[in-house]
């Protein structure tokens, strides 16, 4: 039994989950780790293959990030989630994930200051950039990180699973 399933699973719901409430709650790295974990104890992992390659993965994948967030460009949410995703991929899949979501990023950043400065699709901007709200689902609060990585991320892992994994 392969785990691909439910690795695209777990990509969607941080899809929808970063995109809608802009934050990666822990219960869902938690997932994803322990997903990867089963798979890789019942000798069904799909990508990273070995012990080691995943766990040399995750390492990557967080400690890349981390710097990231040590410099107020991320969440920890994000950071965390790249662990996870280096467990399922193995470091090798790391580097064009990353390449892929920064571009993603990249463009959801440009097409943010495109819209600031020209409102043609005040929809569209909101579904991008969300109105900010506190915990408790009411009260707006100020978000400073607009951008939702961990989704492009999941996006990007999505594409490499597909296309990407040919060249490995």
């Amino acid at each position: 039994m392969r785990f691909e399933a439910a690795f695209l699973v777990w990509l969607l719901f941080a899809v929808v989950y970063d995109f809608r409430q802009r934050r990666i709650p822990n219960w869902l790295v938690l997932a994803g780790a322990v997903g990867a974990l089963i798979a890789l104890a019942v000798g069904a992992a799909p990508f990273a293959g070995s012990w080691n390659s995943a766990v040399l993965g995750a390492a990557v994948g967080f400690g890349f990030l981390l710097v990231f967030h040590f410099l107020g460009l991320m969440g920890a949410g994000d950071v965390k989630y790249a662990g996870a995703l280096g467990l399922w991929v193995g470091p090798a899949a790391l580097a064009p994930i990353w390449i892929i979501s920064s571009v993603l990023a990249a463009m959801h950043g440009l097409l943010w200051l495109a819209l600031r400065r020209w409102p043609l699709s005040p929809r569209l901007a909101l579904f991008l950039f969300g109105q900010p709200i506190s915990r408790d689902g009411q009260t707006p609060t100020r978000r400073t990180r607009f951008i939702p990585y961990a989704a492009y991320l999941s996006m990007a892992a999505a594409i490499w699973m597909v296309w990407g994994r040919q060249s490995l």
